[in-house]
């Protein structure tokens, strides 16, 4: 590209890119300790700034709980650490692969390799978790990475770049800045992996502009990640927890319930019952510190309008305050609001939702329960609430989405030992723990050919031996 058309922060991503490029395939592949080191100064990174971490995060929502930022952010990065850590060793080692009898004697393994440099594109809502959570799999697989957060978390993002630069030489790792043109510079850079978490919307654009360059991609997208009420349920127990996974980061949460769907005698029983559990868990005061803030007014006005359109069309509005009142806009804290009745020609049930809205619905029977989640994109999350294990299986069996968790909301998430990751319009691909080491490498198979096999009879000229060979082949397939 000509220098000369090219604003200064793309041409400094663009040097940065290639100076990254350049050392993956010019040095040899990083080795167990130097991985080990890398993940131990990334801790460091977190550990040393916790304070600031939250301080910076809360800056930019205008008030992040500090007990949601450690419990969702920090702490979720060192047990990842730490697992990684532990088990890298014998992720890095050659795996065994059996050997056709056919090409006996000879041996196969899968050699784990890095595959060069790792992009990942940020997202605001846990600007920490999620955006340290695939560097971790990325540098413990061997990878040079390089970082772009989100426009909307500005203080998050200068304090990630400098504690970052202390600690890491730039072809390690690297934050960018977050200019408008970097965003767009960014996904059309040559990865050899990207990794993007936001919406379907921008997830589109980003598989877009690197499927040019045929870079692979993880895309951790959202979508209206639905919660079943089955008959057999406990209703205090299921509202008092899908208020929790609601509510969590005032329900800025790609894998947060987007809707209920509750059996119709049991509908108002159990929207009140979710209410009552909001009220207890954070009650109606806007300046209560446990309450997270919205992240910008655009978002603020965006959640006003769904409410709206809800009551316009007939739903009942459940909550402690209008989201119009002084006293909670000026905190930009959105009062936590159930739709009793949604129905889908509602705004609030064409689109994610992301916010401390939820709609509310009714079924007759659990087939029907079924159909209306299977008549719209996979989720990214499922929650279904019971103690009948029929229906709870029929469930399971008849519905895709990227994880679910039974009988709570979110904790799917928190499994190190398990993927993370969405299924079609939720997302593609996975990350945590092994599965994000595999992500991350290359897993190349190599064949070992023993001096005893007789490979050499499928060499020309061909007469009796392949005949025999052929034989032989044909008896062992």
């Amino acid at each position: 590209m000509d220098k000369s058309l090219t604003s200064a922060p793309v041409g400094a991503l663009e040097e940065a890119f290639h100076a990254m490029v350049a050392r993956s395939r010019d040095e040899p592949p990083a080795g167990l300790a130097e991985r080990l080191d890398r993940l131990a100064r990334l801790r460091a990174v977190v550990a040393d700034n916790e304070e600031r971490f939250r301080q910076a995060i809360s800056a930019d929502f205008g008030h992040r709980s500090a007990v949601e930022t450690t419990i969702a952010e920090t702490m979720l990065l060192f047990s990842e650490i730490r697992h990684a850590t532990k088990h890298l060793k014998s992720w890095m080692a050659p795996q065994r692969v059996a050997t056709a009898l056919q090409f006996l004697p000879a041996r196969n393994r899968l050699m784990p390799q890095p595959l060069g440099v790792v992009g990942i594109i940020a997202p605001w809502n846990y600007p920490l978790q999620l955006t340290l959570a695939p560097a971790i799999g990325a540098l413990a697989a061997g990878n040079r990475v390089l970082i772009k957060p989100s426009e909307l978390t500005p203080h998050f993002a200068g304090l990630l770049k400098e504690t970052v630069a202390a600690r890491f030489d730039a072809t390690e790792l690297l934050v960018t800045g977050i200019e408008g043109e970097i965003a767009e510079a960014f996904a059309r850079l040559p990865f050899d992996h990207l990794v993007f978490t936001g919406s379907s919307r921008v997830g589109r654009l980003v598989a877009e502009a690197a499927g040019r360059n045929l870079t692979p991609v993880t895309l951790e997208l959202g979508g209206k990640s639905p919660a079943i009420i089955d008959a057999s349920a406990d209703l205090d127990e299921a509202a008092e927890r899908i208020a929790y996974g609601k509510l969590l980061n005032a329900g800025q949460t790609c894998i947060a319930p987007d809707y209920v769907l509750a059996p119709e005698r049991s509908l108002q029983a159990f929207a009140e019952k979710v209410r009552a559990q909001m009220r207890r868990m954070f009650g109606t005061d806007p300046s209560n510190k446990d309450y997270s803030s919205i992240i910008s007014d655009r978002h603020y006005a965006r959640l006003e309008g769904l409410v709206a359109d809800a009551a316009q069309r007939g739903a009942k509005i459940l909550q402690p305050a209008k989201a119009d009142d002084p006293n909670w806009k000026a905190h930009r804290k959105f009062p936590p609001t159930l739709i009793v009745g949604a129905t889908d020609a509602m705004a609030a049930m064409q689109e994610e939702i992301f916010g401390p809205v939820l709609p509310v619905l009714g079924y007759r029977d659990p087939t029907d329960a079924i159909a209306f989640i299977n008549h719209r994109d996979r989720p990214l999350a499922l929650y279904w609430f019971g103690k009948d294990g029929t229906a709870r299986d029929e469930v399971l069996a008849r519905t895709i989405s990227g994880g679910v968790t039974i009988n709570d909301c979110l904790f799917h998430f928190t499994q190190i030992n398990q993927p993370m990751g969405g299924v079609g319009a939720s997302g593609t691909g996975a990350y945590h723990g092994e599965w994000g080491f595999r992500t991350f490498s290359k897993l190349k198979p190599v064949f070992y050919r023993s001096k005893f096999n007789r490979l050499a009879d499928l060499y020309p000229p061909y007469g009796g031996k392949i005949a025999r060979l052929e034989k032989l082949m044909r008896f062992m397939s």
